[in-house]
């Protein structure tokens, strides 16, 4: 039996067990995906808010300033990019100006340090490029941007080194209390455990109605976005927000911690949690909307297109705590934005509910560190050179757009919870995300996993399950 066991593996899942791994805990995580970051932190906006959007006294507002805080002690442990550009929202009208210093002074109440308005003056000198309409933005220096699935692929592996097992393609199917302690039934048989901690994002209500009658209702709203070529990823420096609405925090425009232009999302609440299609119209909405924000979209720069799913719970709040009929019963569930901020202070949060129940010892073990695959792109010559030296397969080009090579593949698969499909290489290395985006990569990523894992080359996958990338020689199935 299991002292914990964790539902999801998403940023909240993996920082949750992350965190608990500091305790003598016997700890289980489960997701029926095949590899962490599958739902909602795989496609989002990477932004680490601020915190000064979040109504005060809610969860989100109490949280994500003190999460946004974490971040940088975290990328130095875990090896991760994280970097604190600041972030701005505009005003275009002087009538709404009011409503910037509503912002300011809810961030403050919020623990948001060093929160500024600027006037139209200062922004031009801070952004060139800021659309001439803006007349006055609220500048927080605390905004940062990072790569969700990269800053969880790194809690998770070093979760794992620390003791926490990891099941994944393990579909919970029901939840049944025996005595004093919980039986999770799921696909691949029963996991008896003390306490359940229930991360499953989109499918966070689903767990808590199997075993709680407080029933809770997750609605997915779904954000289409616009990524565009490293070639105009320094148009801008900061995120750049507009006044929110009722549907959130509007259209954003923002450079990645890679280097590449982000525009979006849109919002549009859907009944399908596996609903990641674009629109025409949706796409064409986003770029409308980022053409108030900068003088021009370079739509020719458009490299992909993609969306996301968030949890939105209906009570417009995070839901994180014990359900109140079912003890030991611990709910971190409607995790969304500012959720990826708030992730290291809701990790924080259940750490203290488990301990207070079990009263566990510390892992006097614990290695906070996690060493990252090295990565090619960003070394000097003499650094790949020495790399090369020790292993000739860092000398192997296998995605030129973003300069990846077979030793960081080799790594990938290789290295704790390593990568099983074509996106877990992608997510672990950004092999296949450039301006290709796989087109000639993919058959060399496809050879290598067949390779390392003792595959079939038709038995490797994009994404787990039936997602296969070939199903056979050409001539033999004509």
């Amino acid at each position: 039996m299991f002292d914990v066991t964790i539902i999801g593996t998403g940023i909240v899942g993996c920082a949750i067990a992350r965190e608990l791994s500091k305790y003598k805990l016997s700890i289980c995580v489960v997701d029926k995906d095949t590899d962490v970051a599958n739902g909602t932190t795989k496609a989002n906006s990477a932004i680490v808010h601020a915190g000064f959007d979040a109504k005060t006294g809610s969860l989100k507002g109490k949280l994500n300033a003190i999460g946004n805080a974490m971040f940088d002690k975290l990328s130095e442990d875990l090896d991760f990019h994280f970097k604190r550009i600041g972030s701005l929202v505009l005003c275009f009208d002087g009538k709404d100006i009011n409503k910037l210093h509503e912002l300011k002074e809810q961030g403050i109440k919020n623990g948001v340090p060093k929160l500024e308005i600027l006037d139209r003056d200062k922004l031009s000198e801070m952004e060139p490029n800021i659309s001439k309409d803006v007349v006055a933005a609220l500048y927080a220096p605390t905004g940062g941007i990072v790569c969700p699935y990269e800053m969880t692929i790194a809690l998770a592996e070093n979760a794992h080194t620390n003791g926490v097992e990891f099941n994944f393609e393990r579909e919970v199917t029901n939840i049944e209390k025996v005595e004093n302690s919980y039986a999770i039934k799921t696909n691949k048989g029963d996991i008896e455990t003390k306490i359940v901690i229930n991360a499953a994002g989109l499918f966070a209500d689903e767990i808590n109605n199997m075993i709680s009658k407080n029933e809770i209702h997750i609605m997915p709203r779904k954000g289409e976005y616009c990524l565009f070529d490293k070639s105009v990823g320094n148009m801008i420096s900061k995120t750049i927000f507009q006044l929110p609405n009722k549907m959130g925090k509007g259209v954003l425009v923002t450079p990645t911690v890679d280097g590449n232009l982000l525009i979006g999302p849109n919002a549009m609440e859907v009944e399908d949690k596996n609903d990641l299609t674009t629109t025409t119209e949706g796409i064409d909405e986003i770029l409308s909307k980022a053409s108030l924000s900068i003088k021009q979209v370079p739509v020719r720069q458009v490299i992909t297109s993609f969306s996301g799913l968030r949890a939105h719970s209906t009570n417009n709040d995070f839901i994180i705590g014990e359900q109140i009929d079912a003890e030991n019963f611990i709910n971190a569930a409607g995790i969304e934005s500012p959720g990826l901020s708030s992730a290291p202070a809701i990790a924080e949060m259940i750490r203290d509910i488990v301990v207070d129940k079990l009263q566990p010892k510390k892992n006097d073990k614990f290695n906070p560190i996690r060493k990252g695959i090295p990565k090619f792109r960003e070394m000097n010559n003499e650094e790949r050179k020495g790399l090369i030296a020790k292993d000739s397969r860092y000398g192997k080009m296998i995605c030129r757009c973003e300069t990846v090579t077979e030793g960081e593949i080799i790594n990938a698969i290789r290295r704790p919870l390593g990568a099983k499909t074509l996106d877990g290489i992608k997510r672990r290395t950004r092999a296949g995300m450039g301006r290709c985006q796989s087109g000639f990569c993919a058959p060399k990523i496809v050879e290598i996993l067949a390779r390392e894992l003792n595959l079939k080359p038709t038995e490797v996958t994009k994404f787990g399950g039936n997602s296969n990338i070939l199903v056979g020689k050409d001539k033999e199935t004509i």
